[in-house]
């Protein structure tokens, strides 16, 4: 049996166990930017009017290794797309976007999973906000039911930054019946933007219903918060889950009128060990990364074998922490231990 004989539900997990690591691709805007996207335009819109740079964008990443794609989908909700007055179209666009990505993946000269990415919906959960938890999850459900139609693997939701979103999220993708990946964003002081913590991300993640394929962190203030905060995840896991890291290229800058990020190749090598150490199996880059620094980290894994979870310190010293971070290495839990006792 070849990999595409495999059901596109089970592709995930064969790969996981034949594997110790798959590279996840880079950022998807980043790089329609190189293409052309102009600043405030949907990148979902692309799928359509520009199909042939959306799938040289997938090649390019495919070529430098990637063993996991994302969809041009971010924004692919229906409130998303209302900004751009296309909230009719979720089905097409997202379904164009998955053929796509699916192309360049069955054309790979290795195997390639096909993730539909479906971020924020960009409303505010009630009630707090006005999003009802059932019409977020019904608009999930519409744009996972047509990634799954136009041939992804698994459905890959991610920089949330609430509890209640992300499960409307699960809820919403458990209607293709596909395996799901979740992921939230840790950049204030070591918390999501709604508070969440490592460690309560973690536990969110145990208790999801339906069972997550894997879970992590993506995008955030660099390198060094980011692998932080999924070695908080791992530590409060206790390594049960699979583990996603999926970190932005560094520090944006505004440099010569363009935003560029501070992240170079070497420093992906090091991020992406780091990462590995601290428990990541699916490792790849967020905003900034393009397909240089993704054939840095397959360099970098091609043949590290996974040392002791690094301690803040530890990372402070490989990448910097430029924000509070969450403990790594159990003294959180020492500390509350001692104030009980």
């Amino acid at each position: 049996m070849t990999f595409h004989d495999i059901p596109h539900g089970e592709r995930l997990g064969y790969l996981l166990a034949e594997r110790e690591v798959l590279i996840a691709d880079g950022a998807t805007g980043t790089n329609l930017f190189a293409r052309g996207l102009e600043t405030g335009d949907a990148p979902e819109l692309w799928n359509v009017d520009f199909p042939d740079r959306v799938l040289d964008h997938h090649q390019a990443m495919v070529r430098a290794g990637a063993d996991l794609i994302l969809t041009n989908t971010f924004g692919g909700t229906r409130h998303r797309l209302k900004l751009h007055k296309s909230q009719d179209r979720v089905a097409e666009l997202n379904r164009a976007a998955a053929v796509l990505a699916r192309q360049a993946a069955d054309e790979a000269d290795h195997p390639v999973l096909v993730a539909g990415s479906m971020g924020p919906t960009g409303e505010i959960m009630v009630p707090v906000g006005e999003l009802d938890p059932d019409d977020a999850a019904s608009a999930f459900g519409d744009q996972a039911e047509a990634l799954a139609d136009g041939g992804a693997d698994l459905l890959w939701i991610e920089t949330m930054s609430s509890t209640e979103e992300a499960a409307a999220a699960i809820t919403g993708a458990a209607r293709t019946g596909l395996p799901i990946v979740c992921t939230m964003t840790f950049d204030t002081n070591g918390r999501t933007m709604m508070g969440i913590t490592p460690e309560g991300a973690a536990e969110f993640y145990a208790a999801s219903q339906p069972g997550l394929a894997a879970c992590g962190a993506n995008c955030g203030n660099g390198f060094g918060e980011l692998v932080a905060a999924v070695a908080g995840i791992d530590a409060a896991a206790d390594g049960n889950q699979v583990l996603v890291a999926k970190a932005n290229c560094g520090i944006p800058e505004y440099v010569d009128g363009e935003i560029r990020y501070t992240g170079t190749p070497e420093i992906m090598k090091n991020y992406a060990r780091l990462a590995r150490d601290a428990g990541a199996r699916i490792i790849g880059g967020c905003c900034g990364s393009t397909p240089d620094h993704i054939a840095a980290l397959v360099d970098a894994l091609r043949d590290h074998k996974r040392r002791e979870r690094p301690t803040l310190a530890v990372i402070e010293s490989e990448l910097g922490l430029s924000r509070v971070a969450p403990r790594t290495d159990g003294e959180a839990r020492t500390r509350r231990s001692r104030r009980r006792a």
